[in-house]
């Protein structure tokens, strides 16, 4: 396997969200919240890279959710091995934020882009772009929430212009793609990517509807997104692999050179 460059694993370890239509990113010396109004689940919304003294701990916490607190959105705070102080998911728990249920913890995973990923053959597989129309966007969130058993989707107006105006924000972000995968032209499996040339391309929402697995669609999904990468000539590659998707990552060739702690909090919903 080809070797992983630095600066793809100084990416995948140090990478920031940034600003973008429909992201808002508010940037303190102690920490960063990044916030999706459009997007109301844990994750995209998050607070982040927590650099503060063990004194300043409760007062973060505190200072986050006063700020966090006008957009009723849930969180995660996510921690990091440059996380100070390295205790400070202690103070979460005083704060009654405990371990995501799901995926507690995440391996931070990179591939080089000369990897070789052979997509088996798989009958019938189509892949089709997700942002080209509303329907098909929908299409793919409900492919991704059935895998992931995140719920139902709501299909009432409100929610639906939500979705059309994530879709359009990424569209003008202008370094986004989704992937709906199909079988026959039935909706099977989701994914998508980020690129940010030279250094990577961030892939995530990897999922497969249940009755579709164990066909090689995952992997099909994964080639198809690094001849993307590819073609953005990016070094790599960057995922968080979870207790599903990593030990598929690691048979593709992903490394792990990082991790990341989720800690949810619902208090400001």
């Amino acid at each position: 396997m080809p070797g992983v460059s630095q600066a793809l694993i100084d990416f995948a370890a140090n990478h920031r969200a940034q600003p973008a239509p429909g992201v808002e990113v508010i940037v303190t010396p102690r920490y960063q919240i990044t916030l999706q109004p459009d997007f109301p689940i844990p994750g995209p919304n998050s607070v982040s890279y927590i650099r503060c003294r063990p004194d300043e701990a409760d007062e973060v916490i505190r200072e986050a959710r006063a700020t966090i607190a006008p957009y009723h959105l849930p969180v995660m705070w996510v921690l990091d091995p440059g996380t100070e102080p390295p205790d400070f998911a202690l103070y979460l728990g005083k704060h009654g934020i405990l371990p995501a249920p799901r995926d507690p913890e995440v391996a931070v995973m990179v591939l080089p882009i000369d990897a070789k990923v052979q997509a088996p053959p798989v009958p019938g597989l189509a892949f089709e772009d997700a942002l080209a129309d509303l329907a098909t966007f929908q299409k793919l969130n409900s492919v991704a929430a059935e895998a992931f058993q995140s719920g139902y989707i709501r299909d009432d107006p409100e929610a639906v212009a939500s979705q059309d105006r994530r879709r359009r924000n990424f569209i003008a972000a202008g370094n986004r793609r989704f992937l709906l995968a199909t079988i026959d032209g039935e909706p099977a499996g989701a994914g998508n990517l980020a690129l940010f040339p030279p250094a990577a391309a961030t892939i995530n929402g990897g999922s497969v509807r249940p009755e579709f697995r164990g066909r090689g669609i995952y992997r099909a999904m994964v080639a198809e997104r690094l001849k993307i990468a590819r073609e953005a000539c990016v070094d790599g590659l960057s995922v968080w692999g979870g207790n599903m998707s990593r030990p598929i990552l690691e048979r593709l060739g992903f490394v792990k050179v990082s991790w990341r702690r989720f800690y949810l909090d619902t208090s400001a919903t």
